[in-house]
């Protein structure tokens, strides 16, 4: 699985970015037993463990920096999947988020029943 330059430039900005700061963290980055290629196979795997699709950016840094961190963890096994970058979008008090819309040719997969949760669409105080 080669990942995206988008998704690739972003996981190793964030990473240098931490390790600027943090001497323990530059450490575990520097690591001859660690790689970003392996890094890449290691957060495919958790993503595809938890069945879900979409997660947060810094879900996926956290995964980033814990294969670095955790030496229990090896080598990974390739794992076949894509992923994809979403810029993030200037905040709009106007206009709500857009739905997505599935179209005539796209496969529907039977959805596993799982606890709704409520999505805040109204920006709050710490938005701004």
């Amino acid at each position: 699985m080669k990942p995206s330059d988008d998704f690739k430039t972003a996981i190793e900005n964030y990473l240098n970015t931490i390790a600027k700061n943090d001497i323990v963290f530059a450490r575990s980055l520097a690591k001859e037993t660690k790689n970003i290629e392996s890094c890449f196979n290691y957060i495919f795997g958790e993503v595809k463990k938890t069945g879900l699709c979409a997660f947060d950016n810094q879900e996926i840094f956290d995964m980033a920096i814990k294969y670095y961190t955790d030496d229990s963890i090896g080598i990974p096994a390739p794992v076949a999947c894509r992923a994809v970058v979403q810029q993030t979008a200037k905040a709009d008090l106007f206009s709500q988020p857009e739905t997505p819309t599935l179209s005539s040719n796209t496969k529907t997969i039977p959805q596993v029943k799982q606890e709704v949760k409520p999505v805040q669409t109204a920006l709050t105080l710490f938005d701004l």
